[in-house]
């Protein structure tokens, strides 16, 4: 995701946050450069749900299945060779994400 799509997004702070937010085994496990690709993973979600629609009327709350999110990356991180992840791991990267985005005010 470049940094210029959302104002205020900042990739490395991102990834910083996340390796704050997961626990310490996480760390061990991924690399930033995995951080990044599952952050970028979650966004494509976002795309392929319409939920990143310019003409999306902001008034109406968009409500995340976050266990269909998990899925979706756990299924495209396998399918692309990234890494073997489990459910529970991914789950963390999610939810450090979100933490990220609500910490900046990106969605209001």
């Amino acid at each position: 995701m470049a940094e210029d799509e959302f104002d205020g997004y900042d990739d490395a702070a991102s990834v910083a946050f996340i390796r704050n937010y997961i626990p310490q085994e996480m760390k061990e496990l991924l690399s930033d450069d995995d951080i990044v690709y599952l952050v970028d993973l979650i966004y494509d979600y976002y795309e392929s749900r319409g939920y990143m629609d310019e003409d999306l009327d902001e008034d109406e709350a968009i409500e995340v299945d976050e266990d269909e999110l998990v899925e979706y990356v756990v299924r495209n991180a396998r399918k692309d060779g990234v890494g073997k992840f489990e459910p529970e791991q991914i789950r963390f990267v999610v939810q450090g994400e979100l933490e990220y985005c609500q910490s900046i005010n990106l969605f209001d």
